[in-house]
């Protein structure tokens, strides 16, 4: 029973901070806010705790995957940018134009330090989903594992 208790107060705060994280997470991107608006119309209180959980971890998961998605297409178009801007200079250097060459030279190291920032922005991200991959794996074995224990205490 002890142990019982234990583990539920430690899903209970657990789900507080996975709350927390998914309004954190939701704050942080103006096309996600829609989507936790969603969650919250939903009534987790009526819910035991394991799902309540679990539809929080879902709907984390679900949000990552789309600031992953966004993140992804920023990086595409900003090599599609770089590329279109590296065209443009090998014109220039075959025309001899200097100035323009300058010019370009200067707009692509710009672009690519901002590819830099997007980059390291986008491997965060995905760290981020594989976390809250891994926390909703974890829970559904430690719930099993908690599942398996009280019923070899019952017999």
């Amino acid at each position: 029973m002890k142990k019982s208790t234990k583990l539920l107060s430690s899903t209970a705060i657990a789900t507080i901070a996975a709350v927390s994280v998914v309004t954190s997470a939701s704050a942080a991107s103006a096309t996600v806010a829609n989507s936790v608006s969603s969650l919250s119309g939903i009534n987790i209180s009526s819910m035991d705790i394991e799902t309540a959980l679990m539809m929080v971890q879902q709907e984390r998961t679900r949000l990552l995957d789309a600031q992953l998605q966004t993140q992804i297409q920023e990086v595409q178009n900003r090599n599609q940018q770089i590329a279109d801007l590296n065209a443009e200079l090998q014109v220039a250097q075959q025309n001899g134009d200097q100035a323009a060459v300058q010019t370009l030279k200067g707009q692509i190291d710009a672009l690519s330090n901002s590819q830099q920032m997007d980059m390291l922005r986008l491997q965060s991200m995905s760290n981020k989903r594989n976390e809250a991959f891994d926390l909703m794996t974890n829970f559904i074995k430690k719930m099993q594992d908690s599942r398996s224990s009280i019923i070899g205490n019952m017999r």
